[in-house]
């Protein structure tokens, strides 16, 4: 579509003025009258849609002009000339934030008064805050796309997820019919369509493709689809299979759900209880598209797959997406989100430090977060990572924007975490700027507590920000207004060989930055930086003192063995060390200096800033250890109450205060974890514990937080900046209970004790059994790094479910293999798993494409045990539009004592029905592998040579199993061969299924209905 000048744009002057009406609270929008509201979007849209040229800024090299206009779904922003062709766009969804002004970091390197400021704006988008900062004509222009951006953003954020699923579909089939469009002219011809099928992963004979072309091709001008027609095209493409077959059992085999097969399907597999008739009627007036089927009340195949693609037929619970636990217990019993060196964009040696991370941290849902305070110019207290070259931030506006954002996500409390370096007259400033900022918030006076030996709970908290910091002792009069404490409970202190600056004010910069590349070169040649994670026994491994390191074999043998499997882990941390490395790599051609890192102090020289620092961090030795005090102003230590900043004393030591939080390295904690667990979990029963990563992790990789969890810790920090598996399973924790930041500690781990590292934590009690069937695959696309891109293979997918919690319940699964068929894969196999503490376990889904020579990572979703719910559900992989793998869940109770077998002799065997466990007697569950099948299995699933064999969840018996569908999380008929359809047969019926690939499944009869025990 060609974009032109319209009058539209002639007017933009009186449409910002009409903007200039909004106002913006937390990305809401509170306009009056609400006719004013409908005029302003509407031109906003209006003018957005035709475009505007505007200048985007690049750190390296002069402004790019190009011409920005929103696309005529609104669903994202796009841009030419550019050659990513397509693909150079920024979707709605994915903006995280929109600022008005010169604010982000490039606009910092360009001089003052290159821009008006009314004229800039940038797009903060994508998990890792990425930036388009752009430059318009005119203020005006600048402010209808803010206003524009911030309106549909308002809009996506309230719309409900049925709404957002259907747009996103609708949007996603519009894409893909633009992009197949290779010539422009609005239709797709058999050629284009068959290119589109190599694309979307489809392997179907030319011929099926040409016939259901033929099919769909329904107007005047044949030889081509339409958009309309395309998607009946697509739609007779993708007909579910499973789906059909489901229905079938269900319906009596009949091509429809009658209101009393759909309230039976409800009741029987979905575990739904209480299922009316009117509700039944609602699903079907809902999600039925045939006005036919609607008046009589039946529920067709097109209506059923929208019914199951729906949110309701999602594997998390939708009640999870609100708080739904408990919140009047003591801060001590909680799970709490928490966030480490919240400011940094990228590693924790010269990236950049912004208060835009504080706004986006708190958005997520994170409750603590990190502010580490230096002297600055002026007075001005700072905040950024000391003896390091990160920029540096004004401690004033972090302050603001937690204000500001503390709790549009979550209304619970927010822990200020103060790792306070200054000096008594900028901590008087601190305090100063707290109270003034925060004001109501700091005020605890009002806070209800019972019991005084306890700490408050989150409910009473409310709307709270709670300081953590150091505070005075009790015994020095109220009259003084500093006193002495110790320094030795200083959290994330840096090791002596990680620092970069020692408070030399000689030091200048281009020697600092020769001392920045050694650092990180050595580190990295000693294997200090490195995910410690091993994927098979999942706890973290001691990381070796300075200097006290293996022979150089050694050391390539832990890297080796200490490689990560997870797919979008390594992937991300490859390239974010290749782009570190890079930046450090070419230090000596040319002289080539790095570029000074932006801040609000870039006019003041570096080295009077930390000439300023009067103290620095210190590395205590176990034999000399020395008692290292510093000042602390009483107007800073008034602020601190409920979380007093202690040392990590013995974990066997008589607890003095709840009122307190000890802080412990990854390294530290690892260690009491190893030789101390049961103490150290009853240590967590009253108090707050921090664990905070080892200093070495200047690339700001993350560890693995499960074991912290095992051991009851509140507040495991991690690197939000850095995305990948460690993030993945800390969103999945708090997804539990509505992201709002909080989770309750099992009783358990509440009161009295157990050793979480035993082979039998909890002696006696229930155990639980998950049944997963992986049934099928949607839509899978290829590996995001492939070389050919969408003209790679067709993907060999097949899928890995890990289970991770307590050490005795950690085990991997998989699925066979399904060749060349990325579009709708069937597997049709069954995995089993034995879980001690469900409540603090998380379910892993992966989906790989096997290579011969390894595998590549396609997606993952990861959800906590307590938010499965039950029946037949769609696992959607997190972040891709339609990409999911279709399941059934089921949870029995078992008791006695299980033991854990090596693994299931059939499981990879190409023949479903062997795969299948209803193929297998109990008595069978114990047998071990042959070699012939061990190599199978190898073959299948093509493991990283580094892999070792992981631990199998499967029971040899399950003693005494229970029905637990009440509970909303499983039921006990999934052994059962007459329970479920099975999709590998056919039925008895000779009722066609729609077919998709000759050969591919076998239908499966679908007699009787499951029986409740």
């Amino acid at each position: 579509m060609e974009y032109s000048r319209s009058p539209l744009l002639r007017n933009k002057f009186s449409v910002a003025r009409l903007a200039e009406e909004f106002f913006w609270i937390g990305g809401s929008i509170i306009a009056t009258p609400r006719w004013k509201m409908g005029q302003i979007v509407e031109k906003c849209m209006s003018s957005m849609q035709a475009g505007t040229q505007m200048i985007k800024l690049r750190g390296s090299s002069k402004g790019l002009v190009r011409f920005y206009y929103l696309d005529e779904h609104k669903s994202c922003i796009r841009w030419r000339p550019s050659r990513k062709n397509e693909k150079a766009k920024i979707s709605i969804d994915s903006i995280q934030e929109v600022c008005e002004g010169k604010q982000s970091e490039i606009f910092q390197r360009y001089a003052d008064g290159s821009f008006d400021p009314n004229c800039c704006f940038s797009i903060y988008y994508g998990d890792h805050m990425e930036s388009l900062d752009l430059v318009s004509s005119s203020g005006e222009e600048a402010r209808t796309w803010i206003t524009g951006l911030k309106y549909l953003m308002a809009g996506i954020s309230d719309e409900d997820s049925l709404s957002k699923r259907q747009r996103t579909r609708d949007q996603w089939l519009k894409q893909t019919f633009d992009e197949a469009d290779k010539n422009g002219d609005g239709s797709l011809s058999i050629s284009e369509v068959l290119q589109l099928m190599h694309k979307l992963n489809v392997n179907l004979p030319r011929q099926k493709v040409k016939q259901m072309f033929k099919e769909a091709d329904t107007d005047d001008n044949q030889g081509t689809l339409d958009f309309e027609e395309f998607c009946a095209f697509y739609k007779m493409m993708s007909t579910r299979r499973d789906l059909y077959l489901l229905m079938l059992t269900y319906s009596n085999h009949k091509d429809y759900l009658d209101v009393d097969d759909l309230r039976r399907f409800l009741d029987a597999e979905q575990k739904m209880s209480d299922v009316t008739k009117d509700h039944c009627l609602e699903i079907i007036n809902q999600f039925e598209p045939c006005p036919e089927n609607r008046q009589q009340g039946a529920l067709g195949i097109d209506g059923f797959t929208n019914y199951m693609r729906s949110p309701a037929g999602d594997i998390f619970n939708p009640e999870h997406y609100h708080v739904n636990q408990d919140m009047t217990q003591p801060l001590s019993h909680y799970f709490i989100t928490s966030s480490h060196n919240t400011y940094l964009m990228g590693d924790q040696l010269m990236s950049q430090s912004r208060v835009d991370m504080y706004a986006w941290v708190l958005q997520s849902g994170c409750r603590c977060v990190e502010v580490d305070c230096w002297d600055g110019p002026d007075g001005e207290p700072i905040v950024h990572h000391g003896y390091t070259l990160t920029s540096k931030i004004l401690f004033k506006d972090v302050i603001e924007t937690i204000n500001k954002y503390a709790f549009i996500r979550s209304e619970y409390p927010v822990i200020l975490s103060i790792e306070n370096h200054c000096s008594v007259a900028q901590q008087k400033k601190m305090a100063q700027y707290l109270t003034e900022v925060l004001g109501d918030k700091l005020d605890l006076s009002s806070v209800r507590n019972e019991d005084p030996t306890k700490l408050p709970s989150p409910e009473n908290l409310k709307g709270k920000i709670l300081v953590k910091g150091k505070k005075l002792p009790a015994n020095i009069s109220e009259d003084v207004e500093e006193g002495e404490v110790s320094d030795e409970d200083s959290a994330d202190e840096m090791d002596d060989d990680c620092k970069l600056m020692n408070g030399d004010a000689s030091t200048n910069r281009k020697r600092v930055e020769n001392i920045a590349k050694k650092k990180l070169d050595s580190l990295i040649k000693e294997s200090k930086i490195r995910d410690c994670e091993d994927p098979n026994n999942f706890t973290v491994s001691t990381l070796p003192p300075s200097g006290k390191l293996g022979n150089k074999h050694d050391l390539k043998k832990n890297k080796h063995e200490e490689e990560v499997d997870s797919g979008q882990e390594a992937i991300i941390n490859k390239r974010h060390n290749r782009s570190l490395m890079g930046s450090f790599s070419k230090r000596k051609k040319k002289g080539s200096k790095l570029k000074r890192a932006s801040s609000p102090e870039d006019g003041e020289d570096d080295s009077d800033c930390q000439g300023n620092v009067a103290r620095g961090s210190v590395h205590y030795s176990k034999t000399n250890r020395q008692k290292k005090t510093m000042k602390l102003s009483r107007a800073l230590s008034d602020l601190v109450k409920y979380t007093k900043s202690v040392g990590s004393f013995d974990v066997e030591s008589e607890i003095s205060s709840s009122w307190q939080v000890s802080s412990f390295s990854e390294t530290k904690a690892h260690q009491i974890l190893q030789q101390k667990p049961a103490q150290y979990l009853r240590f967590n029963h009253n108090q707050l514990s921090r664990i905070y990563p080892s200093s070495y992790r200047v690339d700001s990789s993350n560890y693995n937080p499960q074991p912290f969890w095992n051991a009851g810790c509140q507040l495991v920090a991690l690197n939000y900046q850095s995305e990948g598996r460690m993030l993945q399973l800390n969103r999945a924790k708090f997804n539990a209970n509505g992201n709002c930041g909080y989770v309750l500690k099992p009783t358990c781990m509440c009161q009295g004790t157990f050793n979480p590292n035993a082979e039998d934590p909890l002696l006696g009690q229930m155990k639980k059994q998950l049944v997963l069937r992986i049934i099928s695959g949607q839509q899978l696309p290829k590996p995001r790094d492939s070389m050919l891109g969408d003209r790679g293979e067709i993907i060999d997918p097949f899928v890995e479910v890990e289970l991770i919690g307590l050490p005795v319940d950690c085990c991997k699964e998989q699925t066979r293999v399904v060749d060349d068929n990325g579009f709708n894969p069937m597997w049709e196999e069954t995995l089993v798993f034995t879980i001690c503490m469900p409540e603090i376990a998380l379910i892993r889904f992966l989906v790989w494409d096997h290579d011969p020579i390894g595998r590549d990572f396609i997606g993952q979703r990861t959800i906590s045990f307590t938010s499965m719910m039950p029946g037949y559900r769609h696992v959607y992989l997190e972040g891709m539009e339609e990409a999911s793998i279709f399941v059934h869940v089921a949870v029995n109770d078992i008791c006695g004592k299980v033991k854990q077998a090596l693994g299931l002799k059939g499981l990879f065997l190409r023949n479903p029905k062997q795969a299948s466990l209803d193929s297998h007697a109990a008595g069978q569950l114990n047998r071990k592998d042959s070699f012939s099948s061990h190599l199978l299995r190898r073959t299948a699933s093509a493991p990283t040579k580094t892999q070792k064999k992981a631990r199998k969840g499967f029971p040899e018996i399950a003693i005494d199993t229970k029905d637990h569908g009440s509970e909303g999380t499983g039921d006990g008929h999934a052994l059962e061969d007459s329970s479920h359809p099975r999709f590998d047969q056919e039925p008895e019926r000779g009722s066609p299924a729609p077919s998709l690939r000759e050969g591919a499944f076998r239908e499966a009869p679908g007699k009787g209905l499951k029986v409740k025990n």
